[in-house]
């Protein structure tokens, strides 16, 4: 490698040394130009020097992926390009902001939503239990029952809040919302689903920023109670991070510097006149939440983004759900191009504005080009054509740079929300059913046909065996077969091969070699365990004591906790008579009484011994999930050492989530 590609190197290894958000302005637009730089610099050589034009299928095959290169690579620019210019970090902002409403008299009346359609009782508890215990007096819950159940009406009733159910159930979440407006009478308009647990500031930490008349919405971060299926079926919850951590520490806040948030369906407080100017929530959107952001943008209203997580819900469970639910944003994402309240069509946002949420609906159509990624390395062991005229020599002082500076940068840039490596096995999983979905919804846009009915994404389901979906399952084996014949195409030629093709089969055989490993990757993470316990477990490091009426207490520290029991270190002569204990660690949470599960060494498994209806189990729920300041930002760990834990995946899938080994989310005592 020349000396000029260590230098360009040594730059983003010398600003990794300092956080990003600790760097002046000028360290990431330094980053963001070299990045610029080398990216118009590899392209510009792969115009001039690496088309193979050779023949027809060649020359195809090679514009191909020039373009293929171009659009990902470039689109990559547009993203970088957003965090040239300065945006705010709120979390800065908001002790001064709090303050100076509390000085205020202004304490308006909030009425806080929580829309609901057949999701599982004890998921709609835990929310509503997180919205009633509000340190914010001056609110009103309402039920938004578009199921109708009974069981929602008593227990609604039975926590204090209000309930609604509609007669017609027309525009799905967004009609089900406008219901709501039309009997409240709040100044602010809060909206939580169903399974998003508030934390007990949730309203007080937002409201302030609602003091400026022209702000219409205060959106905050969306973050979860369990892991992803991706981390899940791959056991590694501590080294990935789920999606929506990129998007809510990192695009959120850079779209707040150019007064574009996106308004996320849930965790947010409205001003109440600001969505009546807009006629309430979009209705015939299947994204209303995004749709009706824009549309406050363009009423000349402020959306605000602040950085705090506030409240935290379910994750799909199952691989199916989690791409059904991707497909779904996909969907509503394009689907806003063509509505007059979307990107394109939408009057009076700014040229800045306007660029970035169409920088959103780019990175719905990036699985086209990736596909088209997985299968060009085909070409060298099926076809013997070569895409595109690259040598070691080539690769060495032309993709190295570029892409070596990409795997150093992208980590510092996004503040470790997500890795450059390792974060893209996602999206190896979502390639083929996401491109069908782009292709479906670009034909519906292009005829003006309508969508299907919205899904309600399925929580807190028991699985007593594990299960594949086929429909996943299905293409990555017909890709994974068809990579292994490739791969015998370019170790055992059958035919006499060009010259040409052999020199660029190492090339090939490198790129067919890691496409084949990501998709083997990829097909297990479609397994699904049982899951026996659906609630989900919490990582803890959190002193308790064990007692019980006839003797002293017994220390002990609390590694995970659910609502249906706990599990703790114990000093190994403590370990007799378990059962028929009680178990405290805070003054929030009288004592609660256990019973053995399992033992393995000094760790113990135990459920709780209480009845669903007994008022300690509330006082759990609060605790374990609103108590303010519990669930902290996580950080991408070293990816090549996470890289080595995922291929061992390959061979060695991770063990079903049970007693003692539960599939965790780390929370933090404050």
């Amino acid at each position: 490698m020349s000396w000029w590609a260590l230098l360009v190197l040594i730059w983003p290894l010398w600003l990794r040394q300092r956080p990003e958000d600790e760097s002046p302005l000028w360290a990431r637009r330094s980053l963001i130009l070299l990045i610029s730089l080398l990216t118009l610099r590899y392209l510009s050589w792969r115009v001039t020097h690496s088309l193979n034009l050779s023949t027809p299928l060649s020359s195809g095959l090679s514009l191909v992926l020039l373009l293929t290169e171009s659009w990902l690579l470039l689109t990559g620019l547009i993203a970088f390009g957003l965090a040239w210019k300065r945006f705010p970090d709120r979390r800065e902002q908001m002790d001064a902001v709090e303050q100076r409403w509390l000085a205020s008299r202004w304490r308006p009346k909030v009425d806080l939503y929580v829309p609901t359609c057949g999701e599982p009782l004890t998921v709609l508890e835990r929310t509503l239990i997180g919205c009633s215990q509000q340190s914010y007096g001056n609110a009103q819950v309402w039920v938004l029952d578009d199921s109708g159940r009974a069981e929602v009406r008593q227990l609604a009733v039975h926590l204090g809040c209000r309930y609604l159910h509609r007669p017609e159930r027309v525009q799905a979440k967004a009609g089900n919302l406008n219901h709501g407006l039309r009997y409240g009478r709040g100044e602010l308009v809060a909206v939580l689903d169903a399974d998003f647990i508030p934390q007990q500031d949730f309203l007080h930490r937002c409201i302030g920023f609602l003091s400026e008349p022209d702000v219409a919405l205060v959106q905050t971060p969306q973050c979860f109670l369990n892991a992803d299926p991706v981390m899940r079926n791959l056991g590694m919850e501590p080294w990935l991070l789920s999606d929506e951590e990129s998007f809510y520490r990192w695009i959120q806040p850079v779209r707040d510097g150019w007064g574009a948030v996106v308004c996320a369906g849930t965790s947010f407080v409205a001003r109440r006149s600001a969505l009546e100017s807009v006629g309430g929530f979009v209705g015939n959107a299947i994204s209303e939440d995004l749709v009706t952001g824009i549309a406050l943008n363009a009423q000349g209203w402020r959306l605000i983004y602040l950085q705090e997580k506030l409240s935290a819900g379910l994750a799909a469970e199952t691989m199916a759900d989690f791409v059904r639910q991707r497909q779904r944003w996909a969907e509503g994402t394009l689907q806003s191009l063509g509505l007059k309240q979307g990107p394109l069509r939408s009057p009076n946002l700014n040229l800045g504005q306007r660029i970035a949420y169409l920088e959103g609906v780019v990175h719905w159509l990036n699985p086209l080009p990736r596909i088209l990624l997985l299968l060009m390395p085909l070409s060298y062991g099926l076809l013997h054509t070569l895409p595109v005229l690259m040598s070691w020599q080539d690769a060495r002082d032309q993709l190295l740079p570029l892409w070596g500076t990409l795997l150093l940068s992208v980590g510092w840039l996004n503040r470790s929300s997500r890795g450059a490596l390792i974060s893209e096995l996602t999206s190896w999983v979502l390639a083929v059913p996401l491109s069908i979905t782009v292709l479906q919804q670009g034909w519906r846009l292009l005829w003006r046909r309508s969508n299907g009915g919205f899904r309600i994404t399925p929580k807190h389901q028991r699985r007593d065996r594990g299960s594949c979906s086929a429909a996943l399952a299905l293409p990555l084996v017909g890709l994974t077969v068809i990579s292994l014949i490739n791969l015998q195409g370019l170790l055992m030629p059958s035919a006499p091969v060009d010259p040409q093709a052999i020199s660029g089969r190492p090339i090939g055989l490198l790129w067919a070699s890691v496409n084949l490993i990501s998709l083997l990757i990829a097909l297990r993470a479609c397994w699904d365990p049982p899951a026996s316990d659906p609630a989900p477990w919490q990582q803890l490091d959190c002193p308790a004591w064990l007692s019980n009426i006839s003797g002293p207490s017994r220390s002990c520290t609390i590694t995970a906790m659910s609502e249906s029991g706990v599990e703790l270190m114990v000093p190994g002569s403590e370990l007799q008579n378990l059962t028929g204990q009680d178990l405290s660690w805070c003054q929030q949470v009288p004592a609660i009484p256990i019973s053995l599960v399992k033992r393995r060494g000094n760790q113990v498994a135990l459920r709780w011994a209480m009845a669903t209806n007994d008022p300690r189990r509330q006082a759990l729920i609060r605790w374990l999930y609103g108590r303010p300041g519990c669930w902290p930002d996580r950080e991408a760990h070293g990816e090549w050492q996470a890289l080595l834990v995922l291929l061992s995946r390959i061979v060695r899938p991770a063990a079903a989530p049970g007693p003692l080994h539960r599939s965790v989310m780390r929370q933090q005592l404050s």
